[in-house]
Parts: C-alpha cells; structure tokens; sequence
C-alpha cells in the first residue's frame, strides 16, 4: 500500500471518531440518555393480566418440579 493512502485512511478515521465523539458528548450534555421514569414504566405497561399469567406458570413450574423430584 501506498503512504498516501493509509495516511488518508488514518486521517478519515481519525475525524469519524472525533466526530463520534462529539456527537456522544453532545447526547450527554443535552438529556438525551436521561430517562428519570424507566422503571416506572416498567410497571406501567404490565397490567393485572399479565401479572396473573405470570404467577400461574411459575405456580406451575414448581408443581412441576416437585412432582418430578
């Protein structure tokens, strides 16, 4: 390979990850990996159903694993 050519290379990487890194920065700065309400959400989204569903097949899986013991 040429010099020239790994020096472009080198240099176009050399700005993407500066640019990468900017652009993380600027994320940080501005709020935007912030998510105050994550868990809550979490428990928002499963409603009485599911919840009852849940404790059905775990109800299960333990008669199951008892009786085969």
């Amino acid at each position: 390979m040429n010099n020239e050519i790994i020096a472009v290379m080198l240099g176009v990487s050399l700005m993407m990850g500066l640019l990468g890194l900017i652009a993380f920065i600027w994320g940080l700065r501005s709020g935007q990996f912030d998510d105050k309400n994550k868990f809550t959400h979490g428990i928002l989204m499963d409603g009485v159903d599911e919840l009852n569903e849940a404790y059905k097949n775990i109800n299960k899986k333990e008669k199951y694993e008892r009786e085969n013991l």
